[in-house]
């Protein structure tokens, strides 16, 4: 059967396996929230969705009109969403971490009408609302729907694959978010996709239990994890957060068989002392990006399972999607993969030209075929040149600084951005963090730009002791960190100064939010935190 949108294929599947459990809350998600621990069976889903469905139609909202949802990873999320989409409804995910700023500016640039929405936070998103000089409304998740304020822009149309699904704001970690407008297409395809991977990765229909901490305001929730299950069957199991401490016995009473990751999240389990019960789970493999490469091939030593590592951005969903999902898979080197037949690939280098084999360059992808944008996002809303240039020469340029060999695997580098430029040498910040996380006393470290007067630029570490780190000894620690970096990395590499700090900028998925590590690493040097050892660079004779 072919389907239109989103709202389609719940309903196919619940249809079809009505008694199947759909949605699963363990027990430290149930406590956090304060709803009740166990399974949401399909049919009990779709009564819910249909419900809320023939409300939202009863108050007049259609295809066309926009949605804000701050609910959490709650599994009201869900069902809010497949009952607006089924009207040609797009959704607008807020973050619940976002503050007065933010929220101003996301409801003035989306332009919702109407927000459902945790209580606690109706009197935040109210107030933003009167400051964006937009007319809106609130409710809770299980209040009366209030009318819809406006006719919906696209009444008289058909509601279909181009119709707009969700306006997804982007992580922000440089300058202001962009809303990327992806279609119900977008989503669709990303479910059809990652239902039919081989290899390592086979899916088995109707039978996966799927386990994700990530936050449904983001793409691999709601375009991957979801719409696997929605597209495959089985069940999801939408943790509220990621609690290292609790996570395996969370997959342990969920019967999860596939994860979802971001690389901080091996390497926080990894730091727990390891035990009998480290393999006791149900788990075949994980999907995910970035995992140290130190901690690769030891993670799946002791858990028993592949960490499969992919490639894939916000704006580009499945249509251009990279994994590793086929021996060999090259763990612990940073590769995510090969090309496939649907995705055509480029590597370019600062002048434009394709580069050369293990030579890092700027990733461009675009669909195979007549549609160079078939599945991609719609667009950034409001910023036509902005997806112009996204766009610039009809291939998408995503920003990452990638490698290939001469077998055609790929290799993550860095984002273009995060690249520091060093007496014209170009330093990967990542490749830096990866080496400064092996030292004994680091517990974690983001590493930054700052200003020199003679090199430009200077590389400047973020760093988060362990616990047990003797924190009165700055300066032998510093000169102990960049001694280790100094025996793996060139001298240029190295960091330049050494800041102690508590902790370090990240967004709510728990990136390095870059931005605000940029503007640290300004203003770092000359603290009494922030150790010089630019004195132990020196060129090797």
């Amino acid at each position: 059967m072919q389907h239109a949108t989103v709202h389609d294929v719940f309903k196919t599947t619940a249809a079809r396996t009505p008694e199947a459990e759909f949605l699963f809350t363990e027990s430290v998600t149930a406590a956090a929230y304060g709803i009740s621990a166990g399974a949401i069976r399909w049919g009990e889903a779709a009564a819910q969705v249909e419900r809320l469905r023939a409300a939202y139609a009863q108050a007049g909202y259609g295809h066309g009109h926009r949605v804000g949802l701050l609910l959490e990873n709650r599994p009201a999320f869900l069902f809010h969403w497949f009952a607006l989409n089924a009207l040609g409804v797009s959704v607008v995910p807020i973050n619940s971490e976002m503050r007065s700023a933010e929220l101003v500016y996301l409801i003035g640039h989306s332009e919702i009408g109407l927000a459902v929405t945790l209580p606690g936070r109706a009197a935040d998103l109210r107030a933003a609302a009167v400051q964006a000089g937009v007319a809106f409304e609130t409710m809770g998740p299980d209040d009366e729907v209030p009318p819809a304020r406006t006719v919906a822009p696209r009444a008289g149309e058909a509601i279909g694959l181009d119709s707009e699904c969700s306006l997804l704001y982007t992580s922000g970690t440089t300058g202001r978010p962009k809303g990327c407008i992806l279609g119900n297409a977008y989503f669709l395809r990303a479910g059809e996709w990652y239902a039919a991977l081989d290899g390592v990765c086979g899916i088995r229909r109707d039978t996966e239990r799927v386990i994700t901490p990530l936050p449904l305001n983001h793409m691999n929730a709601m375009a991957f994890s979801t719409m696997l299950v929605l597209v495959a069957g089985g069940c999801l199991v939408q943790l509220d957060r990621f609690h290292p401490k609790t996570w395996l016995a969370s997959a342990r009473e969920s019967r999860a068989t596939i994860v979802h990751y971001l690389g901080v999240m091996p390497a926080m389990l990894l730091s727990a002392p390891a035990s009998v019960g480290d393999r006791d789970h149900a788990i075949r493999w994980g999907f995910g990006a970035g995992v140290d490469r130190k901690h690769h091939a030891s993670f799946e030593a002791r858990f028993g399972f592949p960490l499969v590592e992919a490639w894939a951005m916000t704006e580009t969903g499945a249509a251009a999607c990279v994994m590793a999902n086929r021996e060999p898979r090259l763990v612990g080197t940073s590769c995510f993969g090969r090309q496939e037949d649907f995705v055509q690939i480029r590597l370019v280098g600062e002048d434009g030209n394709d580069i050369g084999v293990d030579t890092p360059g700027e990733l461009l992808v675009r669909s195979a075929g007549s549609d160079p944008k078939r599945y991609f996002f719609s667009g950034y809303l409001k910023d036509e040149a902005a997806t112009r240039e996204a766009w610039a020469d009809g291939w998408f340029h995503t920003g990452d600084l990638v490698r290939r060999d001469a077998q055609g695997n790929f290799f993550f580098v860095d984002r273009k951005k995060n690249v520091i430029r060093r007496s014209g040498e170009n330093i990967s910040a990542v490749e830096v963090e990866s080496v400064l996380n092996q030292h004994p006393a680091v517990k974690t470290s983001a590493v930054a730009a700052t200003p020199d007067a003679v090199r430009g630029d200077e590389v400047l570490a973020c760093i988060v002791m362990r616990e047990d780190a003797d924190a009165s000894q700055r300066e032998q620690l510093a000169a102990s960190i960049v001694a280790h970096a100094l025996a793996q990395l060139a001298y240029y590499k190295a960091p330049g100064y050494v800041a102690f700090v508590d902790a370090l900028p990240l967004t709510a998925s728990q990136k390095i939010q870059r931005g605000q590590l940029r503007e640290l690493a300004h203003a770092l040097p000359g603290q009494a935190h922030c150790i010089d050892t630019r004195a132990m660079k020196k060129r090797q004779t």
